[in-house]
């Protein structure tokens, strides 16, 4: 059982400033993050994901961003995959080429030794909206969903994280979750949001059923738009939008870079 990451918490040894890199299906993106507060303290940086997506390709766009943005700290990392002692276990939406890489070696190779820390994608946006966003995260079993190439999810237990959760690839109707609903299904049918609505509204049906979450959180580029589509939704469970939307991993990514650093 993978162990429970609690809610961060910033100490006295940590830099008020931190840097998060967001590897995601179709850009990676960073920026430098305000610990106090969780916004950016610069321009984002984005750099399309290369193709395809290996290990190197991708060490070297992060590479570029980190000299672009001059930073010369710790540095956070998120992929889209399994992360466990720092070793990537799948690869859903990057080249299959990441299972069984170390993530730590491979980006602080290619970092000229600096320290990293890498972890899913979908576990650093819960992380930071615990902390964050929304406080009503950091009660009871909730389940935070990024709807993007796929589907991203961290279930989150009193303001703790059991990490590499993945509930995108779960069954519905036969059917991989982030094939049935992801936003990126919705721009390649050409759904309405209507249509889009109906097909998310079954996968959270499947999850509540399965773990009686007491609140869904959304985030991803498509939660700007959550006025068009949660109030379609039927499932019993109270439905949000994430309020760091497709920020929230690039915050996880440099809260933990930080964390980690004054362990």
């Amino acid at each position: 059982m993978p162990p429970i990451v609690p809610i961060f918490v910033h100490s006295e040894a940590m830099s008020s400033i931190g840097f998060g890199i967001d590897v995601g299906g179709s850009g990676v993106k960073g920026a430098r993050v305000d610990l106090e507060s969780g916004e950016f303290a610069s321009e984002r940086i984005k750099i399309l994901t290369p193709q395809p997506a290996t290990p190197e390709a991708v060490a070297e766009v992060v590479a570029q961003i980190v000299e672009q943005a001059q930073w010369e700290g710790p540095v956070g990392i998120t992929v889209p995959g399994i992360v466990r002692d720092q070793v990537v276990e799948s690869a859903a939406n990057i080249d299959s080429s990441w299972i069984g890489t170390n993530a730590q070696e491979l980006f602080s190779r290619h970092l000229d030794g600096r320290e990293v820390t890498v972890l899913n994608d979908a576990d650093a946006a819960g992380l930071a909206e615990i902390t964050y966003g929304i406080p009503e995260a950091s009660r009871g079993p909730v389940i935070f969903l990024t709807l993007g190439t796929g589907i991203g999810s961290a279930i989150l237990i009193d303001g703790h994280l059991y990490p590499n959760s993945e509930l995108g690839h779960l069954e519905v109707d036969g059917k991989e979750a982030e094939r049935r609903a992801s936003s990126a299904v919705k721009e390649r049918k050409d759904l309405s949001y209507k249509q889009w609505a109906q097909r998310v509204d079954k996968v959270l049906h499947t999850y509540e059923e399965l773990f009686s979450p007491s609140l869904f959180i959304v985030g991803g580029g498509i939660s700007r738009k959550s006025e068009k589509w949660i109030p379609l939704l039927t499932c019993r469970t109270k439905v949000v939008p994430a309020r760091l939307l497709n920020t929230a991993g690039i915050v996880g990514a440099a809260m933990i870079s930080q964390q980690d650093s004054a362990s």
